[in-house]
Formats: C-alpha cells, sequence, structure tokens
C-alpha cells in the first residue's frame, strides 16, 4: 500500500495512505457545485495540554453525561501529541475574511466519499467539506460538534447523541438523526466498499432514530475507540438526499465550513466557502463562515515542482516539502516549515505471510537484518526523517519502547545463517538464493501514482542490500486498478509498504485483526490469520482496564517484530511549507492542517 496511508484515518499530507477501490466514490472529471446552506468547520485544534495523561478512558463504564461547550468525555488512549501550530509571527494580528488559498499536495485521489476513501489527500480535502458527531480537543478528551451531547451505557454498548439543532447540508437538506443513520449506514454497506471506515466502526450493529434530533448507536461489543473514530474525516456526516442518488452521480455533500465547487481530474479541487456556516466545534478559533473564500488543493507529485510553486508564490502552502529542501525553507525569510511526527503505524515493508519465501519466519527475518534502514533512512531523507525500529511510532498511544528488542536489526552474518536453516543453501550465477532449483525471488509492487517522499529511491536501496544476502526483490510497475485488484486484493505480492496515521493504538488491529483483510476494509495485508492476534487486538478495544490494554497492545507489537510480519522503515514526519501571508494554521491530532480559522495577509 501506499497512505489514508488518511493522513485514515488510509498515511499522509499523511495520515491514511492506501489506494481506493472501485465503488461509489468516483465523481466526474469535472464537477461544479457551489455551497448553499450552513455547515461545519474542519476539527481546528484548540491549544490543549498535552502533558494529560490518557488513562482516564478505560474508567469503569457508566453512563457520562456531556453537555455544553466543551465537556470531556474520554474513553480512548492516546499519548500522541495534540498537535497546534499556529504561524507565531503573525498572531497578533486580525483576521481578515477572503482570498483564495492553493495548496500543493503529492498525489492525486479518486474519490471524495468518506466512506469509501482510505488516502491522506482525500482525508485532508474531506475535513473542510464533511464534519464529524465530536471533535477531538485534547490527547484523551473529546468535545462537542454535530452532536451537541452523548450519554454511553453501562455495557459500553450503547451511545446516543443529541444533534444540534438547526445544522444544514450544503444541498438544504437539515441535519436529523436519520441523516447520521444513512450516513454510518452507508460506510458498513457492503456496496460501499469502504477501504476504510468500515473498520474504524467494525463493531457497528444498528442506529435507531430516537426523534428527529436523538440518535442511538448500538455496537456488538464494547469499543472504546468509538469517539476517536467518529472524530475523523472518514466518518464525517453526509447528506442523505446526496446518497440516496445512483453512485454515478455522487457528489461529496457535508455541513462543512467549505463545499466542493469543481474537480478537475489529477489537476486539482476547489472548495468555495459556504457563508451561512454558523455551527463550529466546540474547540473553533471563531465561530461563523470561514475566512478564506475558497481553498484550492493542486495536485503536483514531482518534489521540486511542488516545491517551487511555493518558493514563486504559485502556491501558500505545500504538503510533503521535500526532505532536501527542508533546512533551507527554515532559514528562507517569508515562509515557514512546520515538522510534525505522526501517530500511528510508522513507514512499513509488509511481508505477505501466507505465501512463497515469505511464509518461512526465517526468511522473513534475515530479510529484516539484511536491511541497513538507518543508513538508508538517513542518506535518502537529510535528518528529516528518523529510522524507526518498532510499529508503532513513538508518539502513539499505548507505544511499547521495549518492543524493538524483539526486531531482527541488521546483520548481515545473521541473515546469511537464517537463510541457510531455511533450505536456501544455493546460489546461482546472478548470486540470488535458491532452493530446490527456485530463485528466491520476492515481487513489490511499485503503484507509481502512490509514489510519495522518495520511497522508490529508498526500494531501490532496499534491493541492492537484498542482494547482497542472495534475496531478489522484483519491483513490476503496476496502475491503481491492478494493484488493488490483483495485489491488495487477491494477495498478488510478497512486500507492499505503507504507513498509516491514527493517533490510537487500535490501528493495530486496523493492521492485524485476521478478518480485517484489504477486501473487507482493513490493512492486514500481511494476511495474518490468528485467534491469538484476534483475540489481543479485540480485547484491547473493548478493555476497561488501561493496564490491560496497554499490555495487550504491548504483546501485538513485539509480537509483530519476533516474527517479523513487517521491517519498521521511518517514523513518517509531516513537513509542511507555508508562505508568511498564510496565518491560523492548524493541525488536528491526526496532523491534518485546518483550514477553518486560516486567514491571508501581507507576507512579512
Amino acid at each position: 500500500m501506499s497512505e489514508s496511508d488518511d493522513q485514515s484515518e488510509g498515511q499522509s499530507p499523511q495520515p491514511a495512505d492506501a489506494p481506493e477501490p472501485a465503488g461509489p466514490a468516483k465523481p466526474p472529471e469535472a464537477v461544479e457545485s457551489s455551497p448553499a446552506e450552513p455547515a461545519e468547520p474542519a476539527a481546528v485544534a484548540e491549544p490543549a495540554a498535552v502533558a494529560r495523561r490518557r488513562r482516564r478512558r478505560w474508567r469503569s463504564r457508566r453512563t457520562l453525561y456531556v453537555v455544553g461547550a466543551i465537556v470531556i468525555v474520554v474513553v480512548v488512549a492516546l499519548v500522541t501529541t495534540f498537535v497546534v501550530n499556529r504561524n507565531s509571527a503573525n498572531a497578533a494580528d486580525s483576521p481578515v475574511s477572503g482570498g483564495t488559498l492553493t495548496y500543493g499536495v503529492d498525489g492525486t485521489l479518486v474519490s471524495l466519499d468518506p466512506a469509501v476513501t482510505a488516502t491522506s489527500v482525500s482525508g485532508l480535502i474531506d475535513r473542510s467539506i464533511f464534519d464529524s458527531l465530536v471533535v477531538q480537543t485534547g490527547a484523551d478528551s473529546f468535545g462537542p460538534w454535530l452532536a451537541s451531547s452523548w450519554t454511553i451505557s453501562p455495557d459500553g454498548r450503547s451511545y446516543t447523541f443529541k444533534l444540534r439543532p438547526g445544522v444544514t447540508f450544503t444541498d438544504g437538506t437539515p441535519l436529523t438523526a436519520s441523516a447520521v443513520k444513512a450516513s454510518l449506514d452507508h460506510v458498513v454497506a457492503p456496496a460501499t466498499k469502504s477501504a476504510y471506515a468500515s473498520s474504524l466502526i467494525a463493531p457497528y450493529q444498528s442506529s435507531t432514530v430516537v426523534d428527529d434530533l436523538t440518535v442511538q448507536v448500538t455496537l456488538k461489543q464494547a469499543f472504546s475507540p468509538l469517539l476517536q473514530a467518529l472524530s475523523t474525516p472518514f466518518l464525517g456526516i453526509q447528506s442523505p438526499t446526496e446518497l440516496a442518488k445512483p453512485v454515478d452521480q455522487y457528489q461529496p455533500v457535508g455541513t462543512g465550513a467549505f463545499a466542493l465547487k469543481s474537480w478537475v481530474k489529477n489537476k486539482a479541487i476547489t472548495l468555495a466557502r459556504n457563508d451561512k456556516y454558523n455551527s463550529a466545534p466546540a474547540n473553533a478559533s471563531h465561530q461563523g463562515p470561514a475566512y478564506l473564500r475558497s481553498l484550492v488543493f493542486d495536485f503536483v507529485s514531482e518534489d521540486a515542482t511542488r516545491y517551487g510553486a511555493l518558493t514563486s508564490g504559485q502556491a501558500q502552502g505545500i504538503a510533503d516539502v521535500p526532505p532536501v529542501d527542508a533546512k533551507t525553507l527554515r532559514t528562507l525569510s517569508g515562509y515557514t516549515l512546520n515538522s510534525q511526527k505522526t501517530p500511528g503505524l510508522n513507514y512499513l515493508l509488509f511481508f505477505n505471510t501466507s505465501r512463497g519465501p515469505l511464509s518461512d519466519v526465517n526468511v522473513r527475518r534475515a530479510l529484516s537484518a539484511s536491511i541497513n534502514v538507518p543508513q538508508l533512512v538517513n542518506n535518502i531523507y537529510f535528518g528529516q526523517f528518523v529510522p524507526a525500529n518498532s510499529v508503532l511510532g513513538p508518539t502513539t498511544a499505548d507505544f511499547d519502547a521495549t518492543a524493538s528488542s524483539a526486531l531482527a536489526s541488521y546483520n548481515v552474518d545473521e541473515a546469511n545463517k537464517l537463510l541457510d536453516q531455511a533450505g536456501w543453501t544455493g546460489r546461482n550465477a546472478a548470486g540470488y538464493r535458491t532452493k530446490n532449483g527456485q530463485e528466491l525471488d520476492l515481487v513489490w509492487p511499485y503503484w507509481a501514482a502512490g509514489n510519495k517522499e522518495q520511497r522508490d529511491v529508498l526500494a531501490q536501496g532496499v534491493q541492492a542490500q537484498a542482494k547482497q544476502v542472495g534475496i531478489n526483490i522484483q519491483r513490476p510497475t503496476v496502475d491503481t486498478g491492478s494493484y488493488v485488484s490483483q495485489d491488495l486484493v487477491g494477495g498478488g505480492y510478497d512486500i507492499v509498504d505503507t504507513s498509516f496515521t491514527r493517533p490510537t493504538p487500535d490501528v493495530l488491529r486496523f493492521a492485524f485483526e485476521s478478518k480485517n483483510t484489504y477486501a473487507n476494509g482493513g490493512g492486514n495485508v500481511v494476511l495474518i490469520n490468528s485467534p491469538q492476534v484476534d483475540a489481543l487486538v479485540d480485547g484491547a478495544a473493548a478493555a476497561t482496564d488501561p493496564k490491560v490494554a496497554a499490555s495487550d497492545y504491548a504483546t501485538i507489537q513485539r509480537q509483530a517484530l519476533a516474527e517479523a510480519w513487517v521491517l519498521p522503515v521511518y517514523t513518517p514526519v509531516v513537513l509542511s511549507g507555508f508562505s508568511n501571508s498564510v496565518h491560523g494554521i492548524t493541525f488536528d491530532p491526526q496532523t491534518y492542517p485546518v483550514f477553518y480559522g486560516t486567514w491571508l495577509g501581507n507576507a512579512k
């Protein structure tokens, strides 16, 4: 895979980064619409006490009453920093309404249906179109957004949400309990072919309309990550009027601060301000419509071109500043560089344990030991990215720093020894290992459309180092359709790569639970099928004792490294560049830039 990596909910602008399957979210190449009714802003992060401990989320289950402007409902363990980055040099200036902000992003997308998509680019754009039931206000806290209050049943299986009155989708449809039910039912419907969102609410059973502004969500089992999942753009609430239309007529319609104006496939998406917007989330920097008149997301996959667009003034901001240029941008007058480690899954090589040579743990550990990860990362990323030695990023809740001891770290002698033990003792004329006349070949598809952060260059280094111990890694180039159908769904690979941003250890369930294969909307591309692992990830999500959950998550992290399901490569870092004419940029817990409170002033 390659990120929803969603900047998920898919990584990264840097949360998820998986491709999207064919499904009900394929709008035409150019879509024209204009905002109409009130909507809600993207989740704007207020400064939060990062030191707040996350452990309160698993208090003994009882009904929690959430009322008022900002009410804390703690149900998930998050160690990740809740990031708020405002341009400090511009903080004293007064906001100005109007203007168009152009933001260059790495990559493209095929869907804006948050229930379908898994890519970070989709999550970034959808955050401005779709609002969520709740907003994450801190490392372990949640506040009202479309839901003004909520209660949780003592057994943790029922959540009752009271909705804000007077909220309207940008197509004129009122926000009601029926709309929430339609959105959540759409996520889990088989016809939707969700690539990510359905896994966020895996225990979802049903929604019941109690009255026009009250909806009850029922789960099959207690599920502590639910509120965090509901705060993501991938579970944003959609207009039921739009969802009722035929698939080929779908357009993304939410209650957000912006609405889709146009989409030129593979070129740009333009969003227009919803001038009737009056229902910002609890922690928003202001109330009323957004300051910007419009947002333009330019798809620019070439690093140098995207960076040049920023420094030449063609764009006011860009995602994925090339690491080679990051140091220069830090010191360049008139510009700001934001750098943040992302929570969730590190950038990993995932090994298909269900077929071929990598079904043998000795071969997987040998491959891991053959790669000098620190050397590759430091040479390619100029010190901007940190080499990883574990499954989770260190800012993720319940990150286990001791798990790295189980990793088969770089050791060529150990790699050769393990391959001998696995029976790959021969060598052919090309220098590759053989066994019973078969060459040790591994297939790592190259999905060019999903390439980012010079991962293609890194792969060349991996190939070269693996060859030294006799492993041949092939890199066939595949298009998106083939990558999804033949590889991710069909299993025609030995290695795939991705990172995945989500500020909760529940991302381990997404990656390793047996039923969470890509075909089922999950991220289990190592194709582990283990009742023991399933019990651990499901038990951790349902646990009421934080110590039990942390222990379960730690066991999974150690097991993933000991059995070499993955090879950690680096912890993704969001490198975003902005002109100093951009004021009020914030970043949410998934490290998405939030544009609701952003405004343009004179460059300084």
